[in-house]
């Protein structure tokens, strides 16, 4: 019984997961007519582009679309980053979901296109069926003959039943060796796989229910099997395109997965792949998954890129692209000209736009209790009034930051809660962007290469062009 209680704590301890920015979203918060309730699953307001981003989501579940494109754009700290990580909880395991900052493309050790390409095929699920012979029932008895002497083999007999047949199982070694490993006894009912000689315990018989010496606390009782012994089972596994081009891209390419060092794949390799992915699907074996890529701060990216990702949502096999912005009309990376949110005209014509809108004082907070929560930290009514007042007033993510700050600052003076004091105290320690920039105007002449009196050369250069690039652009949007 010790032991039992032993694993438990520790299968308890296995469950601890660090507090991040987002750590609170459960899901996207709407209901069965996919209306955006006010406050769920961890998410604030936001009740249109909730909704809009609930119509995407389902029509990924359903499987009706594929080589989209979606634009979050919004001001900072208006929640985009958040409705994305919704998406992806209600899409649920099965289907892929890749994250990836646009700057990290520029630092990986591999060309441009190769990291978007591999981004894309970590997004395309393959759900691969197979049968395989499974022997399945309860254990009657178990048979062991150990050798007194010597280095003879271990032989044994297993009788199996199941509501309509017994059959007795000669043991070999292996078998031996991996019953013993599950401490399968009488009673247990068990599912041992032909093809890979593998025993798994799925519990133990409903007869066998009032034998409480042979139970713990955990035990799970099932029915005794019915039917035949052996039967053929479908198993359904979920991998995407790029595991499998890891795998078969080198000698023990699957090491190369848990390493993370997957290198530049061959086009040839991935050509291989999609061609027996193809025949699968032909054959019933295998369906395609479309999952969702999802690009923070596309802006960073460069022309060639976004003409990588025009050709790419044209593939056959493209998955849902999501990409996020809070830049307005700004210049392309690695051009003069101007366009909105960074991003080129024709890659904007192909991208339906959701747009989000600052919050309200009532919304933001309802976040700070969310968050408050989330991080385990007691706040006073008025500090959470405080709170939403600074969150109004600087910044939605600055008042967050000042929860835990100040929970430690309540904790050094051993009080249970967080008080205004402890607010106002974290308030003076650390400067939000407002104040940051007034003490810089202050004290500019005391800074190392200031530039506030004069207009940097280069911004001086490129004025005259980037507008005719924005009108340009907006000519074409007309049209």
């Amino acid at each position: 019984m010790a032991e039992v209680r032993v694993n438990a704590s520790v299968k308890d301890l296995t469950r601890i997961e660090r507090i991040g920015a987002h750590s609170h979203i459960r899901g996207l918060g709407l209901d069965d007519a996919l209306e955006a309730r006010a406050v769920s699953q961890g998410l604030v307001g936001q009740s249109s582009a909730r909704k809009a981003a609930g119509v995407i989501t389902q029509m990924i579940k359903d499987g009706k679309i594929a080589g989209r494109a979606v634009l979050l754009a919004g001001q900072p700290g208006t929640g985009k980053t958040a409705i994305a990580m919704g998406m992806a909880k209600a899409l649920g395991e099965e289907t892929p979901f890749a994250m990836l900052a646009a700057s990290e493309i520029f630092s990986m050790e591999m060309s441009k296109t190769e990291a978007l390409t591999q981004a894309f095929r970590k997004a395309i699920g393959v759900k691969i069926r197979e049968e395989t012979e499974v022997i399945e029932g309860e254990v009657v008895e178990i048979e062991i003959d150990r050798p007194a002497q010597g280095q003879a083999a271990k032989t044994g007999k297993l009788t199996m039943k199941t509501t309509e047949m017994e059959t007795i199982y000669d043991l070999g070694v292996k078998m031996i060796e991996a019953i013993q490993k599950e401490k399968v006894t009488a009673g247990d009912v068990i599912a041992i796989d032909k093809a890979s000689g593998k025993v798994s315990k799925l519990g133990r018989s409903f007869a066998r229910s009032r034998d409480y010496d042979a139970m713990g606390p955990a035990t799970k009782f099932v029915q005794c099997p019915e039917g035949e012994l052996q039967k053929r089972k479908e198993m359904v596994h979920v991998v995407t395109l790029h595991e499998i081009d890891v795998i078969n891209s080198r000698q023990q390419g699957f090491l190369a997965l848990f390493a993370g060092d997957t290198g530049e794949i061959r086009p040839e390799v991935r050509e291989q792949i999609d061609t027996k992915v193809a025949e699968w699907r032909e054959e019933g074996k295998a369906d395609i998954i479309p999952g969702v890529l999802f690009i923070d701060e596309v802006h960073m990216l460069d022309m060639e890129c976004f003409s990588f990702l025009n050709r790419a949502l044209e593939s056959d096999m493209a998955p849902i692209l999501v990409v996020a912005t809070n830049r307005g009309i700004t210049r392309i990376r690695g051009t003069k000209y101007r366009s909105p949110h960074g991003i080129p005209i024709d890659l904007l014509d192909r991208l339906l736009i959701i747009n989000t809108q600052p919050y309200t004082e009532k919304e933001i907070r309802r976040i700070v209790d969310i968050r408050s929560e989330e991080e385990d930290v007691d706040l006073a009514e008025d500090a959470k009034d405080l709170l939403t007042k600074i969150g109004v007033e600087t910044s939605l993510r600055y008042a967050l930051h000042l929860i835990t700050v100040a929970s430690l600052i309540a904790h050094k003076r051993k009080a249970a809660a967080v008080d205004v004091e402890d607010i106002s105290k974290a308030y003076t320690l650390f400067l939000d962007v407002k104040r940051s920039v007034q003490y810089l105007h202050e004290y500019q002449e005391q800074y190392m290469f200031n530039e506030v009196d004069g207009e940097l050369e280069d911004e001086e250069e490129g004025e005259g062009e980037p507008e005719a690039g924005a009108e340009a652009g907006a000519a074409a949007m007309d049209t």
